[in-house]
């Protein structure tokens, strides 16, 4: 532990601008919306799945797996591409607001594009047609989605309104939890309150754009359109990809099963996600923009640095995922009121990949970084054509664990190759 410690005070030296704090409150900010995040899901969690049933659970994740098809649509590839464009002219205010106008244009037309494909799916096909309240209710949280400019705080560095309004809406959604669900039949609720917490928050983060950062919003010329779609395109591809093993998962159990056992296989996912997410999201998200600005000046120091931010997620990873691993069954008795093996030994393969990933997710991120988006796209092309028949073959094989399986296996590729394509980067101060 004085290890880690010893390397994370060395590591923010190099990031850190002298006298600055604003790294390590975006550190800070983020860190405090996961612990949030991480302990209302352990309350909300067992509450939800025992009140409405694994059933409706399952029906519900699946709509959820389903609408985030259209968050990906909508996002585009802005989360990178803008977000690294913004951290590189936020001291010019009429770039800023050229980039911000684009964008919101873009993600509004997609936005309504998406709904136009919903409508279509759920009036051609039998299976969502027989729920298509729970996946129109659901879609409210793709227009919260693409309102929120998330991209927008983690270009500048202001990642302390993020958290903020996460947070706020976070709450609204448990409070709305609490206060609504009592019952199964109370089922349909579940993504209104989803869909409105979207909406609170990303309605008052378009509030804070315009009135705390003073921009304004101005019809963009087609060429600023082009040029911000043509930015985001690989990184878009790439997410496409990757969503092809990862949101795909709970999305083809809930086809090639039925909603039960959708729900107990969701469940594992989400306790695995949490462990995912505390604490790497708060890292990934507050450094890539810094990181950004120190590659533009210093390629080696930003190499440096990356690896130095990497090791330190493992050295975390081996400390948090083998208790994970060793409490799955108290953890999936404590959600679910009894004791599954599969979706005991799900969660377990879950954080065997959840290893991969904290291992390897800066490495992806240099990528990015270095402005490689191509190699970025290519790799996760190539392990979505071979993850995505993985995961429908092992589902077929031995049920919803089998998409667990697969992930273990799939992530474990990921990281080989982006090992070995980071260390081959020839990189010149």
């Amino acid at each position: 532990m004085p290890s880690i410690i010893k390397l994370i005070k060395k590591t923010y030296t190099m990031i850190e601008h002298p006298g600055s704090k604003k790294g390590l409150n975006n550190v800070l900010s983020l860190s405090g919306l996961q612990i949030i995040t991480y302990i209302l899901p352990i309350v909300i969690l067992p509450y939800l799945f025992r009140v409405i049933g694994p059933e409706k659970f399952g029906l519900i994740c699946f709509a959820q797996a389903f609408v985030q098809y259209f968050m990906i649509l909508t996002d585009y590839g802005f989360s990178v591409s803008a977000t690294k464009e913004i951290s590189l002219c936020i001291e010019n205010k009429k770039k800023v607001c050229n980039v911000i106008s684009a964008v919101m244009s873009i993600k509004t037309i997609l936005a309504f594009f998406s709904l136009l494909i919903l409508c279509v799916v759920i009036y051609f096909v039998p299976r969502f047609k027989d729920d298509w309240m729970v996946y129109a209710l659901s879609f409210g949280a793709v227009i919260g989605n693409s309102l929120f400019p998330s991209w927008f705080f983690q270009g500048s560095e202001s990642m302390k309104y993020t958290a903020k309004l996460n947070i706020i809406g976070e709450f609204a959604y448990a409070f709305g939890i609490f206060l609504l669900i009592h019952k199964p039949t109370d089922f349909l609720l579940v993504p209104v309150i989803t869909s409105s917490s979207a909406l609170l928050t990303g309605l008052l983060g378009q509030y804070i754009l315009f009135t705390r950062f003073k921009v304004t919003f101005q019809f963009p010329q087609q060429k600023e359109l082009h040029r911000q779609l043509w930015a985001g395109w690989n990184v878009f591809i790439s997410v496409v990809a990757i969503n092809a093993y990862t949101s795909t998962r709970i999305f083809a159990v809930g086809l090639l099963t039925n909603n039960s056992l959708t729900g107990f296989y969701s469940i594992a996912e989400k306790i695995a996600n949490a462990v995912q997410t505390f604490p790497l999201y708060s890292f990934t998200q507050a450094i890539f923009p810094r990181l950004s600005k120190i590659y533009y000046k210093n390629k080696l120091k930003a190499f440096e640095i990356m690896n130095q931010v990497q090791l330190i997620t493992i050295m975390i990873s081996l400390i948090f995922l083998p208790l994970s691993f060793i409490l799955a069954p108290f953890i999936i008795k404590l959600v679910c009121g009894g004791t599954y093996p599969a979706a005991i030994l799900s969660l377990r393969f879950l954080l065997i990949s959840v290893f991969f990933i904290s291992s390897n997710a800066f490495r992806v991120q240099f990528l990015l970084v270095c402005g490689k988006t191509d190699i970025y796209s290519r790799i996760h092309i190539t392990m979505a054509a071979i993850g995505l028949p993985l995961i429908i073959i092992f589902i077929y094989s031995f049920s919803y664990v089998g998409a667990a399986m697969a992930t273990a296996i799939i992530e474990a590729g990921v990281f080989t190759i982006t090992y070995f394509t980071v260390k081959r980067l020839n990189l010149t101060t």
